[in-house]
């Protein structure tokens, strides 16, 4: 049975504003990824500083991987003048999906889901757009951006011919589209259920896939619905640090997610058809034993009424003193027993 995690939330009940990382000790990673159409520079560093957030010649992604060093998340504030309630906000992984815009910047709020054996794991990153950079926070190590980081260092696509509102269109996009290989593993399960369903194979184990399935699904409405609102206004809103053009590609993404949420729907409401016809035919099973049960139950009433009236302990009784008389009564009970198969055939009782 597919089960589902979390990374360990931080803490509940703590004061509003207050930052509190998923870990107390341990470094956070900062990878630097600086971009324009002729250069690309990528590498590792320990601290961010203004030239890399004010340096309107190159695009630049900061990923910070690791909400542990929450004195990192503090100079990014500070740095950026982000509201208290934002760097809570980041710190905080039971967040729901969301998008806020303030006065210089925009934050965006989405869950990661991936495969970690048997588990669906859910990790949040927050994405946080300002002019000319992008700042991705993730909780562990290990993303759906790779697809990104190469498109920028090969020079594919537009990444580099644009800024860094379409960067975070990019990043958004992959997190969505990696929503669909999730659905596809499940649809593949679907269409095993769907073999087995209504055959001899259909087992325990099927019905266990079945209620596994629909946990999953629940589990990926839970993540995925809210996306719905999220894209929907993020496309619409008048905000300075997104421009038309990639408001257009925004709304292609929102598109998507319609698409997710169909797909869903769709799963589930096959989920409920398949659990109602692998009940239906357990019950038909049952139905079938039951009627071959009742038909032997049948023939025997009649021979068992006869074989009881000649267990009598009568001493007169004529048929005891002739010699034919038990042949006759058993050829007289086959007789019955075999006219009862005809008149059930007859009828297309079995």
């Amino acid at each position: 049975m597919r089960r589902f995690s979390r990374i360990k939330s931080s803490e509940i009940g703590h004061t509003p504003g207050d930052l509190h990382g998923v870990e107390k000790n341990g470094e956070s990673e900062i990878e630097l990824i600086r971009y324009n159409s002729d250069n690309y520079i990528r590498k590792k560093i320990k601290i961010i500083s203004e030239e890399f957030l004010h340096d309107k010649n190159y695009v630049s992604w900061i990923n910070i991987t690791g909400i542990r060093d929450v004195e990192v998340i503090k100079k990014v504030g500070k740095l950026l003048d982000l509201h208290p309630l934002t760097l809570e906000d980041i710190t905080n992984t039971r967040q729901r999906p969301k998008k806020e815009e303030f006065e210089n910047y925009l934050i965006t709020i989405i869950d990661i889901l991936s495969y970690n054996g048997d588990y669906i794991q859910s990790e949040q990153v927050s994405l946080i757009l300002t002019e000319n950079v992008v700042i991705t926070f993730q909780e562990a190590e290990g993303d759906d951006f790779d697809p990104i980081r190469r498109r920028i260092e090969e020079g594919k696509g537009q990444i580099r011919k644009r800024g860094s509102d379409y960067l975070l269109y990019s990043l958004l996009d992959a997190v969505v589209d990696n929503y669909f290989k999730i659905l596809e593993k499940t649809e593949e399960q679907l269409e095993e259920i769907d073999r087995n369903v209504v055959s001899e194979k259909a087992g325990p184990e099927t019905l266990e896939l079945i209620q596994s399935l629909k946990q999953e699904i629940i589990f990926l409405r839970k993540n995925i619905w809210p996306l719905n609102s999220v894209f929907s206004s993020l496309y619409r809103i008048d905000f300075n640090l997104i421009n038309k053009e990639t408001d257009y590609y925004l709304r292609d993404v929102y598109d998507h997610v319609v698409q997710l949420m169909d797909e869903i729907e769709v799963i589930r409401d096959m989920l409920s058809s398949m659990l109602d016809v692998y009940l239906s035919n357990k019950s038909n099973k049952m139905n079938e034993v039951m009627k071959v049960l009742t038909i032997i139950a049948t023939i025997f009433i009649p021979l068992t009424f006869i074989a009881g009236i000649y267990g009598m302990n009568f001493q007169y009784m004529p048929e005891l003193d002739n010699q034919l008389a038990y042949p006759a009564v058993m050829i007289f009970m086959l007789i019955i027993a075999v006219l009862q198969l005809i008149y059930f055939r007859w009828k297309k009782w079995f």
